[in-house]
Order: structure tokens, then C-alpha cells, then sequence
């Protein structure tokens, strides 16, 4: 991906909450409700092909929402959280419902997006535009990112997803072995797989983002408080794959075409 949507969490501090801070903050708590609602309805929709769908958008639009700063819960954070955890939600109810393979070819499809995004957004950078051009000096502005970053990016989504499919499925033969019940404990294996697959994401592209450009204190700052948003925005999660196993159990998720 081109940067990291949670990552980029810049250095925590306090600021002034007056309007501008509340309506942020009003609109960021109201986007959790929207995009989650819109996996839930994709999934109702279309079924298995809805999840991939959303996987896609999200990693798209969250490379793009990433490059716009704002204040908000007493941090200057970058946009993008909701979208880019929505990927880790999408990956959870395939894994409950659809299976590990399902889940597991979200992740590459979400990988396949970011990769793709790269090289054409890089691409449009080579042309020279006609004097009545308007658009590449905006273009140059948000695409114009540095290797390091997008490898940094690339390599963290990679990782913690594919971590996040495993340990949701180890979690669920672990626990369904020990209390006989297949379908319990799924608050359990949802939180804790995407908990600590958002660690390792948030390790891997801090430190290799970052590494050498700003002392360790800072560096771990930086991981803590992009930590606390993944917190929020995972635990959120967790009532949305119920209802979205409840909407398979009670057969109303469409099949396959």
C-alpha cells in the first residue's frame, strides 16, 4: 500500500478541542458506523464476492483518505484508520463463515489492489502533461510518495494479514477442542488475532518507515499511539462478525454465482 492508514498516527499530543475538533471527531465515530454497516450490507448483498469487493475499495480509498491530516480524540492523526481495519473485519467473517481459503485470497486480493495502485499512480507520474493541464500538480502531491514508505507499507500488510487469517483459525481448533463447542469463544479469536496482527503491523512499518530518522523513544511513541486506534476499531468490530454469522446461519447471505 502506498502508507499506512493506522501507522501514521504522528507524535501524541494534546490540542485544543473546539468545533472543528468535535465535528472531526463526531464524523470519525460516524464513519465507523458507515463503513462497517456497508461490510455488513456488502455481505448481504453478495456474499463472498462482497467481502472481496469491499477488501478492494477499502484498500484503494484508504491509501487515498490516508494523505488527509486532522485533530481529533487529542492526537494530529491521518485518516484511513476505519478503512484499512475494515480489511482485518472483511478477513474475520470470511474466516468465521467462509473459511481460511476464502479469507486468505482477501488478503492476496487486498495485496494485488495495493500493488496495482502502486505501479499505475507511479506511472501517471511519468507523463508530461499539455500546458492546459490542471490535474498533475495535485496528482504529483498525493502520489508522490517515498519507496521506503510504500515498501515500509506493503510489508506490514502483508505480514499481519496473513498472520491475522492463521491465528484466527488456530485460535478457533484450540478453543473448540478444549470447550467441545465449535462456535463459542468467537469474540475471543476475532479480538485476539486482529489485536495482535495490528501489532506487528504497527511494528514492521514504524520501524522500517521510520528506522534511523527519529530516536527509539519517539519511534515507540509513535507505535503506542497508533496502537490505541487499531485498539478501538478492533474491538468495535467483534458485534459485526456476529451478526454477520447470524445472517449466514439463518441462510440469508447469497451463495455462489
Amino acid at each position: 500500500m502506498l502508507c499506512d492508514p493506522v501507522v501514521r498516527v504522528v507524535f501524541y499530543f494534546p490540542v485544543g478541542v473546539g468545533k472543528r475538533e468535535k465535528m472531526n471527531e463526531i464524523l470519525l465515530m460516524g464513519s465507523v458506523v458507515l463503513i462497517y454497516g456497508m461490510v455488513l450490507l456488502a455481505y448481504r448483498l453478495f456474499g463472498k464476492a462482497g467481502m472481496y469487493l469491499m477488501t478492494v475499495v477499502a484498500t484503494i480509498l484508504a491509501n487515498i483518505e490516508v494523505l488527509l491530516l486532522v485533530d481529533a480524540f487529542g492526537m494530529n492523526q491521518t485518516l484511513g484508520n476505519v478503512l484499512f481495519a475494515s480489511t482485518y473485519l472483511v478477513t474475520d467473517i470470511l474466516s468465521e463463515n467462509e473459511g481460511k481459503k476464502a479469507a486468505a485470497r482477501a488478503v492476496w486480493m487486498g495485496v494485488f489492489t495495493s500493488a496495482l495502485m502502486l505501479v499505475f499512480t507511479q506511472y501517471w507520474l511519468l507523463y508530461t502533461p499539455s500546458d492546459s493541464d490542471w490535474a498533475m500538480p495535485a496528482v504529483k502531491t498525493i502520489f508522490q510518495t517515498t519507496p521506503r514508505l510504500m515498501f515500509a507499507s506493503f510489508l506490514g500488510y502483508v505480514v499481519s494479514q496473513r498472520l491475522d487469517v492463521w491465528l484466527y483459525h488456530r485460535l478457533w481448533d484450540f478453543t473448540a477442542a478444549k470447550t467441545g463447542d465449535a462456535g463459542g469463544l468467537l469474540w475471543l479469536r476475532n479480538n485476539f488475532a486482529t489485536l495482535l496482527s495490528q501489532v506487528i503491523n504497527t511494528v514492521i512499518f514504524t520501524s522500517v518507515a521510520f528506522g534511523g530518522w527519529y530516536p527509539m523513544e519517539e519511534l515507540v511513541g509513535i507505535m503506542l499511539s497508533s496502537y490505541l486506534i487499531f485498539i478501538f476499531t478492533s474491538l468495535l468490530d467483534t458485534p459485526v462478525v456476529y451478526l454477520a454469522r447470524r445472517m449466514k446461519k439463518a441462510g440469508r447471505i447469497p451463495g455462489e454465482v
